[in-house]
């Protein structure tokens, strides 16, 4: 075994995972696996650069993961930032301060190597699965950026797009509860990054839809009727299409008070989380896809594989 930490730095949240893996018998044992919404790319979309507030929330948790890491003693750091720090004009200034914090360069890394990242962490658990038929169609709906992966053993093509929950959001000035304007603009923007992503990967061609990332397992939790979050519950549920477009036609109706009092609704995706079920919505009505087998385990997994 081979203890490691993975750091995976969003638009909307960092994440971090500390476990032993052992790359012969593809097991990953986790130790700590946390999240902390710090909302880096506030305002990114709008101004190009990151905020103050937004890179302090940032090296605060990067201060918390640096002592969780010393405590484990994970032997092999990485830290991987995504996309808003790959479109910030002062992206040098969240590289530093990593570095000052927790002596790895945090690499920002591109959208197609987010995309394998991705499809590494949650397809390395299904594979063989006689239930589920290949090709795959990973998608990790993150808060900038969305990743579309197609593959079977290994990626076959990837692309990403910038459609994530937080940049529809703010890019669309989504109200409380969300209009019919909004929806259909928000629609407009996923069936054009879609045609985008069609033109390299061929969505239409997959046969399961693998679901990652806060947006989907949020939808998938409260389509379960979760009291609170569970992941053991949420990770590898299988949600259809109904179940989907009932959860997103709750959400857009509804108020920021109504969404916040959702049990398993975690407080920083509460203002994003209407927009990011409406990203996964539209993808399923695209794909044709019946249902959504939903991961817990994604990029970060994929990175600590990387380690291993």
């Amino acid at each position: 075994m081979t203890r490691v930490a993975a750091i995976d730095c969003g638009t909307n949240s960092i994440r971090l995972l500390v476990a032993d893996a052992d790359p012969d018998t593809g097991e990953i044992v986790d130790l700590d696996r946390r999240m902390i919404i710090v909302r880096l790319g506030q305002g990114v979309d709008r101004t190009g650069r990151l905020a103050p507030e937004a890179l302090e929330r940032t090296f605060a948790a990067c201060r918390e993961y640096a002592a969780v890491i010393k405590e484990l003693g994970a032997g092999r750091i990485r830290f991987v930032a995504t996309s808003a720090s790959r479109d910030a004009e002062n992206r040098d200034d969240f590289v530093r301060g990593v570095l000052d914090i927790l002596g790895v360069e945090p690499e920002v890394i591109t959208g197609d190597q987010e995309a394998e990242f991705s499809f590494t962490g949650a397809t390395k658990e299904l594979m063989g699965r006689s239930d589920l038929a290949t090709p795959y169609l990973v998608v990790d709906i993150g808060g900038g950026s969305t990743e579309f992966v197609v593959g079977e053993e290994h990626v076959q093509a990837a692309r990403s797009v910038d459609i994530g929950c937080v940049r529809m959001t703010e890019r669309h000035a989504l109200g409380d509860p969300v209009t019919p304007e909004q929806i259909a603009a928000v629609r407009a923007d996923v069936e054009a990054a879609l045609d985008v992503v069609e033109r390299t990967v061929p969505i239409l061609e997959a046969h399961t839809l693998v679901g990652l990332a806060g947006s989907v397992t949020t939808v998938a939790g409260i389509a379960l009727g979760l009291e609170e979050y569970d992941s053991a519950a949420i990770h590898h549920s299988r949600i259809s299409y109904e179940q989907v477009e009932e959860v997103t036609a709750m959400l857009l109706n509804s108020t920021h008070d109504e969404r916040a009092g959702i049990g398993v609704m975690h407080p920083g995706r509460v203002d994003v989380i209407a927009a990011g079920a409406l990203v996964l919505l539209t993808i399923m009505q695209r794909t044709g896809a019946r249902e959504v087998v939903v991961s817990e385990h994604d990029i970060l997994d994929g990175i600590a594989w990387s380690l291993a």
